[in-house]
């Protein structure tokens, strides 16, 4: 007799079982990489520019307008959407770090699930989409610049939902969707001017891909909805048009560049800073290669294609946008990460079906994988001793310590937030003081010039002054102003009163 035959379990269940395993596994990832920016965003996440942002935020909910009572050289949504946290949850700059995390975590979630919707190739789907939400998850710039207090992670989640709401756009009747996209779009540049780039790309798209519906009145509907998140603006330029205008426009294009002595040398240094990252050579050689293979050699299909192809443009056009910022800066390139990780996982296919088995996906996103998590952890290692909240708060207690209730005190943002403590007129905003305009102007901007500042320094105007610049502790004589001092990390903080010979002392 033969051996009994063995019972294969309906080829649907199998099925069932697999797509259970993989939801499972793909869950995993994601509440790991969100796990690991959540914890980073509540321990080591800091960069000095936020502390205008929350300044901003605590000003909005003290009653102040943007533009008219203070200057804030941005758009406003996040502002207002920090102000929104602190007033929920109360004034800790660890409030507005969780908000910013979670719209990164949902940005990841959003372009991860995308590749693993609809990626051409379905056995690949998983192994892109892991890939895809590490790249973007634990990029370096992604985690330092994505989980603070300033727009970059808003900015993030709002151009990826726009993305996904345009490739369903163009599927369906209705305008909704591309409305829906534009408003997501334009929120992401009312957000930040840095993530502008990506609405008339999309835009554009939709009127070119559109197979549904009416692609004009798409595009008439994706444009209405871009305008909406600028309402705010359009208020405050009907009401103070000049003041309006100086902060959206005027600062971004020609005194943004004011802290820079050589902005043309720091320009090329940043735009040449990426030879030198493991983690952006290997997504730009991946995403390249994606491209390359989706343009000229995939037998996808059109409308699949269409898909990279727009991923591709959200790259390029957004990022020689951002190339042309005097000065740009390697954070501000995070809003072409998630679509140059969308067009690697192509890259990742083509490479990992040459090398290997195209019917084994897991060992190539592994090791790529892997390699994203030893990059960032070697990354985090070398910044272990960097400024951090921590230091900042340190300073605030020592500052509150030293000052009478009764006095006023100069120092940066950071400290005046960590206090709770209105900065002086003309103090919001610290870029502002290597302005030099006519005293009417400044007056109506709110910024107080730096030899300004320096006669109210010496004047005795300030009790205590807290600094973290040698060439200001230098350039207004605080060594010989003050009688007393102390250095805490790279910062010094003076008080007392000031010496009058040293400040009738000649400069």
């Amino acid at each position: 007799m033969g051996q009994p035959s063995v019972e294969q379990p309906p080829a649907q269940y199998t099925d069932r079982r697999h797509r259970g395993r993989d939801i499972a596994l793909f869950s995993g990832i994601l509440v790991l990489i969100s796990g690991a920016l959540l914890v980073y965003s509540q321990t080591m996440s800091f960069v000095w520019d936020e502390g205008f942002h929350l300044v901003a935020a605590q000003l909005i909910n003290a009653g102040k307008t943007p533009y008219i009572d203070f200057c804030f050289p941005q758009t406003l949504l996040n502002a207002y959407w920090n102000a929104a946290l602190m007033r929920w949850f109360g004034e800790n700059w660890r409030v507005t770090h969780v908000g910013a995390t979670c719209f990164v975590i949902a940005a990841v979630f959003l372009m991860a699930d995308f590749v693993r919707r609809r990626f051409p190739v379905r056995n690949w789907r998983l192994a892109c989409a892991i890939t895809i939400a590490c790249m973007i998850g634990l990029d370096v710039v992604v985690m330092q610049f994505g989980t603070v207090a300033q727009a970059y992670g808003m900015g993030l989640f709002l151009t990826v939902a726009g993305f996904r709401a345009a490739v369903a756009c163009i599927e369906r009747n209705t305008p909704t969707l591309a409305f829906v996209s534009g408003l997501l779009a334009g929120g992401a540049a009312s957000a930040t001017l840095l993530a502008a780039a990506g609405a008339p790309v999309i835009l554009i798209w939709i009127c070119f891909s559109n197979r549904a519906g009416n692609r004009w009145v798409k595009s008439a509907a994706f444009l209405a909805g871009s305008l909406i998140p600028f309402a705010p603006v359009f208020w405050l330029f009907a009401k103070a048009p000049r003041q309006t205008f100086f902060n959206v426009v005027q600062y971004q294009a020609l005194f943004r560049r004011v802290n820079w002595g050589k902005p043309t040398t720091h320009d090329i240094d940043v735009l040449s800073d990426w030879l030198t990252s493991t983690q952006a050579l290997l997504m730009g050689v991946l995403a390249i290669t994606g491209a390359w293979f989706v343009w000229k050699k995939s037998d996808w299909s059109r409308e699949r294609r269409a898909e990279f192809y727009l991923a591709a443009w959200l790259s390029l056009v957004p990022g020689v946008y951002i190339a042309t910022a005097h000065p740009t800066f390697g954070r501000y390139f995070i809003f072409v990460i998630p679509f140059m990780a969308m067009l690697a996982a192509a890259g990742l296919y083509v490479i990992g079906s040459k090398l290997g088995s195209p019917a084994r996906s897991f060992w190539p996103a592994a090791l790529v994988s892997i390699l994203i998590v030893l990059c960032l952890g070697k990354q985090l290692y070398g910044d272990r001793d960097a400024v951090q909240w921590k230091d900042y708060e340190k300073i605030a207690k020592k500052i509150e310590q030293v000052t009478p209730r009764n006095e006023i005190f100069m120092a940066d943002e950071l400290v005046y937030f960590l206090l709770q403590r209105m900065p002086p007129p003309g103090m919001e905003f610290s870029y502002s003081h290597k302005l030099k305009l006519p005293k009417k102007q400044e007056d109506l901007y709110h910024i107080i010039s730096e030899g300004e500042l320096k006669k109210e320094v010496q004047s005795g105007r300030f009790y205590t002054v807290e600094t973290c610049k040698d060439d200001t502790i230098d350039a207004f004589g605080l060594d010989d102003l003050f009688p007393n001092s102390v250095d805490i990390g790279d910062c010094s903080i003076y008080w007392g009163k000031v010496k009058q010979s040293a400040a009738a002392a000649p400069n």
